[in-house]
């Protein structure tokens, strides 16, 4: 989740209304149908689609709207967040949503709950992560539909204050293991980087371009305040579009050039060129990590995963503005995003579900490298130390020999 306003996280209920047209209702109240004891002899439910959001605002996006009836079913997991209790799933259970809580460890324990809860089957699922985001100007803009091939955690590092580090680092932030910021980490966790199924990805895009995504005047007024810098061409341009980049993941909730020039950077370095930093999150690789092994329990398809994140707000300042008026400013993109979390959603949904039988029962092959940086799922990760081996195997050796 990014946003910088409390204020708009309150305009975004009292608004919602205006485009889905529904009554209002406060998408955290008990107004919510009551959820359902789940019967340990029923059959399990086997979603098509699984929608994972973080909080209340991108929840409500999902509820209340014509497409899809998405509490026609509402059921009690335990384990997940005592805030969000709840799954919901259309009658025929094809399509399913849940929140998750907000950061890494709120969206680890809840997808954790849900893959190991015996309540569904989830092994021909697809997993649309759909939430808001900050966004680097140099790469997209706020209202932008953003759909992601690598999730970086740039924060899994060393961390010295910026007022004590060398003259000759650019940062506080050095790779574990290393020492300075722009060598590749040598303590490896295995969570540092994931890659999707960039076949899936271009399928998905496709879904998201049908729709006509929703701006405003207040958001178009915020991007022309980056015009002045032409470095930032996307974050001016005129109006939200569906992009291809990829997501930064952290706890640290950051604002500002330098934070988030060195998290660019790590993303740079992480993925060995190849990655796009662009959007910025606080959930994303924790989701990740379950759900890979999730995988290698063969409870769930780590190459049916979706990574959508809208922009809500810049993750930098526009020149002559500070970084805190920056996070703590108007956030006018806020309200948005969580529109065109709905209008691109639904549209990827509707198309995985309508096209079932034809093309996604069976599953998108992809035709890259998928999974982690340790290649726990079978091949060379395309990123990493950059030995021709996996990590995994390199590091299993490294301990024989020991």
């Amino acid at each position: 989740m990014r946003v910088s306003s409390f204020a708009a996280c309150v305009l975004s209920v009292t608004l919602l209304c205006s485009v889905f047209g529904q009554p209002v209702t406060d998408p955290a109240s008990s107004k919510k149908p009551k959820a359902k004891a789940t019967n340990p002899g029923e059959k399990r439910i086997k979603p098509k689609v699984f929608i994972l959001s973080m909080f209340a605002s991108e929840e409500a996006a999902w509820y209340n709207i014509p497409e899809l009836d998405i509490l026609a079913r509402n059921i009690t997991v335990p384990g997940f967040s005592p805030l969000y209790p709840e799954a919901h799933c259309t009658k025929d259970g094809s399509i399913c949503q849940f929140t998750t809580g907000e950061a890494e460890i709120n969206a680890a324990s809840s997808i954790s709950a849900l893959v190991y809860s015996n309540i569904f089957d989830l092994t021909t699922t697809y997993f649309l992560v759909a939430g808001i985001a900050g966004v680097n100007p140099k790469v997209a803009t706020i209202g932008d539909v953003t759909f992601a091939r690598y999730a970086v955690q740039v924060a899994l590092q060393y961390e010295f204050d910026a007022r004590e580090i060398p003259a000759d680092f650019s940062t506080g932030y050095v790779p574990q293991g290393a020492v300075a910021p722009d060598q590749y980490p040598t303590s490896i966790y295995g969570t540092e980087v994931f890659e999707l199924n960039t076949a899936l990805r271009t399928l998905a895009v496709g879904f998201a371009k049908n729709a006509t995504l929703y701006d405003t005047t207040a958001t178009q007024e915020m991007r022309s305040l980056y015009a002045n810098n032409s470095g930032f061409a996307a974050g001016s341009s005129s109006g939200p579009s569906v992009r291809e980049c990829d997501t930064a993941t952290a706890d640290v909730y950051f604002s500002g050039t330098l934070l988030s020039e060195a998290f660019e950077n790590t993303t740079t370095l992480f993925t060995n060129g190849t990655g796009v930093y662009c959007t910025t999150q606080q959930e994303d690789n924790a989701m990740l990590e379950v759900l890979l092994r999730a995988t290698l329990a063969k409870l769930a398809d780590f190459s049916r995963i979706i990574v959508m994140r809208t922009a809500s707000d810049f993750d930098r300042p526009y020149d002559g503005e500070s970084a805190v008026e920056n996070l703590f400013g108007d956030a006018p993109g806020f309200y948005p995003a969580i529109v065109n979390i709905n209008l691109a959603g639904v549209q990827v949904v509707t198309g995985i579900v309508n096209g079932w039988s034809e093309t996604f029962e069976q599953g998108v092959k992809a035709d890259n490298y998928i999974g982690d940086i340790l290649g726990s799922l079978g091949g060379v990760p395309d990123f990493g130390p950059g030995t021709g081996t996996s990590l995994r195997k390199r590091m299993y050796e490294t301990k024989r020999t020991a």
